[in-house]
């Protein structure tokens, strides 16, 4: 095989065991971004001349018996919203355009101390605040399986790069599915960790210096043992939380597939999921139970839906409202103030969130640890629950107007795009850890994953279960036409 399109443990061990450079592999995929990149447009910034620098001093270091962690010599991207000292940092703000990182992100310097050679960035929408990934410094990136449609967002330059064997690891950033959707869109894996897991120092939108609620970082790659690897890299606590607490994740359970206990969510009346998504979800839950496993479709925490489903666009919309300019809040002031007291869609949810008094926050907070609490009990009884990352595969290009007004197609209706966030929000708002797994194409030829939700802190028990699935059901699959 093409070793770009090799997991990233694999390309380790063939470093680590000399049969391939560090510097060989960097020039093979910058010879591939050469190629390729023109068309997709993932990469956006490349810094390849300190990697070549890195890459030959890590193949001394290993002539010389040296090895520098799990990944070295690997060489990989990261997300453009990752500080790297000397790139700049925009998030896609074109009023960020000379921004030059003079420092790492954490995740960057513990995946440098861990081997990586990091040789460039992959492209995000403005703000990191789109299910496509365009901006006014970069443009648009596209989908390596159908290049008129958008490879997802925002770490929509990090699975297209991975896809089309342009980078041997990413890592990204989920706040509504930023991780998840394109690794689904895309078909790659991707895991979104239990809320404060990795520490997000160094990719918080700038002036800022806290992250947001909800908001974490994760890894995106071609196998799932890829992503057990970057997590275990990335986890821990921030420079201040670091003098007094460590991460001890549970094990993942060593069950038979017989001890598998299963709940299946393959749509919803609150986001209904097009038919070509569903089957692919509901064959891996057919799959799973025939393997043995305990499969149950009305099992799921004791909470309504549509409730879930506001709560997270409020406390998603409250979390990202500080980057409002002053003359944006007070537009979104008076555009609170004139809605219609029944007014329950995603706009007005929306323009309540970006203005809402600190009291109300506090009560939608309220009802949101209902909900893990509600998610603890299920828990109790099922070890993960199996749904969609999306609503269709990965859609065409459309930059017009607002989000909510962007329509998708679902069982042959117009669907506002922003009612999948439902599919984003079921696990983010209560902090689950969920890992998406690739589980076919769907009969346009676009792959489709399934989302794997697990309890808080259960980041390796989903995981297991996707490498389970990668190994027995179905693994990743390059695009056709970047061998």
């Amino acid at each position: 095989m093409n070793p770009a399109f090799l997991p990233a443990h694999r390309l380790a061990a063939l470093i680590r065991s000399r049969k391939l450079g560090s510097l060989e592999l960097l020039d093979h995929f910058l010879d591939r971004i050469g190629r390729h990149n023109k068309t997709l447009n993932a990469i956006c910034v490349l810094d390849a001349e300190r990697a070549r620098k890195r890459a030959k001093a890590l193949d001394r270091a290993l002539a010389k018996g040296e090895r520098r962690g799990p990944l070295h010599g690997l060489p990989m991207t990261v997300k453009e919203s990752f500080d790297i000292a000397g790139l700049p940092t925009t998030w896609g703000r074109a009023e960020l355009k000379g921004n030059v990182a003079t420092s790492n992100a954490l995740a960057v310097e513990r995946l440098q101390n861990a081997g990586a050679v990091i040789f460039g960035k992959t492209n995000v929408p403005a703000f990191l605040a789109d299910w496509q990934t365009f901006n006014p410094i970069y443009g648009t990136t596209n989908n390596p399986w159908d290049i008129t449609r958008g490879p997802g967002g925002s770490s929509g330059g990090s699975a297209a790069a991975l896809a089309s064997g342009l980078t041997g690891l990413e890592i990204g950033s989920d706040i509504g599915a930023s991780i998840r959707n394109p690794a689904h869109y895309c078909g790659v894996f991707g895991h979104k960790p239990t809320f404060d897991l990795c520490a997000s120092d160094g990719q918080v939108l700038s002036p800022f210096v806290t992250h947001d609620d909800i908001a974490v970082i994760g890894p995106l790659a071609r196998s799932a043992r890829d992503l057990e690897i970057a997590l275990g890299i990335i986890a821990g606590p921030d420079r201040i939380d670091e003098a007094a607490w460590k991460v001890k994740l549970p094990a993942a359970p060593k069950k038979t597939w017989r001890q598998w206990r299963i709940a299946v969510l393959s749509t919803a009346d609150t986001a209904p999921v097009d038919g070509a998504v569903q089957a692919r979800v509901e064959a891996v839950a057919d799959f799973l139970a025939r393997k043995g496993a305990k499969v149950s479709r009305s099992a799921r925490p004791d909470f309504d839906l549509d409730e879930a489903h506001e709560v997270y666009i409020k406390l998603l919309r409250a979390a990202t409202s500080r980057a409002q300019s002053d003359t944006v809040f007070a537009r979104n002031l008076e555009a609170a103030r004139t809605l219609p007291k029944n007014a329950r869609d995603y706009a007005a949810w929306m323009a309540r969130a970006n203005t809402m008094h600190h009291r109300e926050w506090l009560l939608v907070n309220d009802r949101r640890h209902r909900m893990r609490l509600q998610w603890a009990e299920f828990f109790k009884g099922w070890d993960v629950l199996i749904c969609p990352a999306a609503a269709t595969t990965a859609f065409a290009h459309n930059q017009k107007g607002e989000r909510w007004e962007r329509m998708v197609t679902v069982n042959g209706k117009p669907q506002p795009s922003t009612t999948q966030m439902f599919w984003a929000g079921y696990s983010c708002m209560a902090y689950l850890p969920s890992t998406v797994a690739t589980a076919g194409r769907a009969p346009d030829g676009l792959p489709v994953g399934v989302q794997i939700i697990g309890p808080q802190y259960g980041d390796l028990t989903t995981i297991a279960l996707a490498k389970l699935l990668e190994r027995e059901f179905e693994g990743f699959v390059a695009p056709p036409d970047y061998g």
